[in-house]
């Protein structure tokens, strides 16, 4: 799981896991395993799955997404070095102990290398569709990180909340890591921002709120380092992750998308990666379009670039 030593932050890769988003159609099983592996032998850190029911964006078919948890799980037996992550999961479809439960399993199956990535959801039609309560989101969130990061942490919890109950609840049995994988959590809202502060091993961002360049990000961080004063946490304990829309030549069109994709050569591509590292940013993932095997092969050389002490 170790990066390269040159390598100024970890580079991953977002799977095309929803109807169309292979190269304009549905991606089979087969066609998100080839991806990872090729991502693996490529020297990618890790690999991330979205975890939605079915997207309608304005204007365009609903796309349906394959369920997240089964993906991850398949890919943690299908891998062997490259790191897995939800990006991020909503807390409210799945019962926090449930999901603790879940994460420590796949992090067993992976041999310690998931990395829990966790958020209130931000899409109504999605709950509304599936019978999922849409209303008090952010305080039903509130309370669900609080029980995940106490089972994942120390293995037990008795919880009495507005949303959820838990009785000596036990999480059993443990894992390969003592204190269970890392939480990440996505969010921008004062109190979203202080639960991750209060959480959260890693904070992400989304390129439609940086304008996917890292020349976007400061007052992000900024509310990041705000949010970590407020709860009493020095701010350089919280990693900070972005992803980023990357359109490689030839590439079609990308539906659903608020910021104009990054472009260049390897060159460019890598200097901008720099620049997200320079920024402060420890993690990226990457969506490339076209989102295939070919397209991680045609991305690889700025792989290399960032690995170059001289880069």
């Amino acid at each position: 799981m170790e990066t390269i030593p040159q390598r100024p932050l970890k580079v991953g890769i977002l799977l095309p896991v929803a109807e169309y988003r292979f190269a304009g159609r549905t991606p089979r099983w087969s066609d998100l395993l080839a991806i990872a592996r090729v991502a693996e032998d490529a020297g990618f850190d890790s690999l991330w799955v979205v975890d939605h029911l079915l997207v309608r964006a304005p204007g365009q078919p609903p796309e349906g997404v394959w369920e997240c948890w089964s993906l991850v799980s398949a890919l943690a037996a299908s891998t062997r070095r490259i790191q897995i992550g939800t990006l991020v999961t909503c807390t409210s479809w799945r019962n926090p102990a449930l999901l603790a439960k879940m994460a420590e399993t796949v992090d067993e199956i992976s041999d310690g290398r998931l990395i829990v990535g966790v958020g209130a959801g931000n899409t109504e039609d999605e709950f509304r569709t599936f019978g999922f309560p849409w209303e008090a989101r952010v305080s039903r969130f509130a309370e669900a990180i609080h029980i995940l990061h106490a089972l994942l942490r120390q293995g037990r919890v008795d919880f009495e909340g507005r949303y959820y109950q838990m009785r000596a609840c036990e999480l059993r049995p443990h894992g390969p890591r003592p204190s269970g994988p890392p939480v990440l959590v996505g969010g921008y809202g004062q109190r979203m921002l202080e639960l991750a502060a209060r959480y959260a091993d890693l904070w992400n961002t989304y390129y439609s709120h940086t304008g996917n360049r890292a020349s976007g990000l400061a007052p992000l961080l900024a509310a990041v380092d705000a949010a970590c004063a407020a709860v009493g946490r020095d701010p350089g304990t919280l990693s900070r992750t972005a992803s980023v829309l990357v359109g490689l030549p030839g590439h079609g069109p990308i539906c659903g998308v608020a910021a104009p994709p990054l472009t260049g050569s390897a060159e460019e591509l890598a200097e901008e990666f720099r620049a997200y590292a320079r920024a402060g940013i420890s993690h990226l993932q990457l969506r490339i379009e076209p989102n295939t095997p070919a397209g991680i092969e045609q991305i690889a050389p700025a792989l290399a670039l960032l690995d170059r002490a001289d880069g």
